[in-house]
């Protein structure tokens, strides 16, 4: 690696993490927009201005997702808005710039074309990792929310993607009987074979029998029909992105509880999660040989 100076610039505590496993391993780090976790910045000398992390660094590292809005960054520890606009990628120029989602911001100015981005999120690897934190997190939605306990109950976790497979395999673990969702075949059997209950999608039908309901599949998938047959003390906890894969208007007319659980790595698992992108954004340093 011929790279020994990391800027990060915007982000929440996923990418302090990161900074301080960054460092230990011999790198220079410098911070911007975390003047509000000045508390926790310790041997980095506090978040410096966007212009003086963009002129030491070699490369630079946005956050996930690099915006919420299409026009600023995503800081939210910042004590001042981030404009993402020319400026801001002239800045950048001549940088090796990692970030999540990618095609929101190279929409925010035509300048990034000249510039060398890659997009962590979109890697195997981090996904896979990812699910641990987030299947983690689901479970601990399901503690809060829950009124009795996870052994002991039906679960039902619909889709059998990254998330889904480990979900189901903490769930198990705790002693719950679950069930799982699939639409092919082959995925079913792999349910089956593992000890859970397969649940073909049209099987969703019947609801009722299930005391806790993860969704981890961006479709909508639990409308309204479906909601109705939902057992009357049972939760739904939505894992897909956003709009999700629940009607949760209809779910809040029926008075059955929901929760779109996003971003989950970040909240319960920052210093894991950050871990998980400095271990991604290394293998394509590597793999490009930067």
């Amino acid at each position: 690696m011929n790279i020994d100076s990391f800027g990060i610039i915007g982000g929440d505590k996923r990418q302090l993490a990161m900074a301080k496993t960054i460092a230990c391993d011999g790198y220079s780090v410098y911070l911007s927009g975390f003047q509000r976790l000045e508390q926790l910045l310790g041997t980095f000398g506090g978040s410096g201005p966007v212009e003086e992390t963009a002129l030491f660094s070699q490369c630079v590292i946005l956050p996930l997702p690099v915006t919420k809005d299409g026009k600023n960054l995503n800081a939210p520890f910042s004590d001042k808005k981030i404009p993402l606009d020319d400026d801001f990628a002239k800045l950048l120029q001549g940088k090796y710039i990692f970030c999540a989602m990618k095609d929101s911001l190279l929409k925010t100015s035509k300048l990034w074309d000249k510039n060398m981005v890659f997009d962590y999120l979109n890697r195997e690897e981090l996904q896979v990792f990812n699910s641990v934190p987030t299947a983690e997190g689901a479970i601990e939605v399901a503690m809060r929310e829950y009124l009795g306990t996870i052994n002991g109950s039906k679960c039902l976790v619909a889709g059998f993607g990254r998330i889904g497979k480990v979900l189901a395999n903490m769930l198990n673990g705790l002693g719950a009987t679950v069930y799982v969702s699939a639409r092919k075949k082959h995925d079913l059997a792999w349910i089956k074979l593992l000890g859970y209950e397969p649940v073909d999608n049209s099987g969703l039908q019947d609801s009722g029998e299930y005391d806790i309901i993860f969704n981890t599949v961006p479709a909508m998938i639990f409308d309204a029909h479906v909601l109705a047959k939902t057992a009357l003390n049972a939760i739904v906890i939505d894992l897909a992105s956003m709009p999700g894969g629940v009607d949760f208007d209809s779910a809040k007319r029926m008075g059955i509880p929901t929760v779109h659980a996003l971003s989950l790595p970040g909240k319960v698992a920052p210093k894991t999660s950050g871990e998980i992108i400095k271990n991604t954004i290394f293998n394509i340093i590597e793999e490009e040989k930067l």
